[in-house]
């Protein structure tokens, strides 16, 4: 259970951090944003994933 929420929390960070800089620091449009906050989020859990069953 505890890699379940290293996981949650490491896509939660990735996905906040990419919506941020996508929203604030290059003006990209809400959809736009929150697509590539889905895009980095998803990728991040994918790795975290992965990190966890080493």
């Amino acid at each position: 259970m505890k890699s379940w929420r290293y996981i949650a929390l490491h896509a939660t960070a990735a996905a906040a951090f990419i919506f941020l800089l996508q929203r604030y620091a290059l003006s990209a449009t809400f959809e736009s944003s929150l697509l590539w906050a889905l895009t980095f989020g998803g990728c991040a859990a994918g790795l975290a994933y992965m990190q966890s069953n080493r």
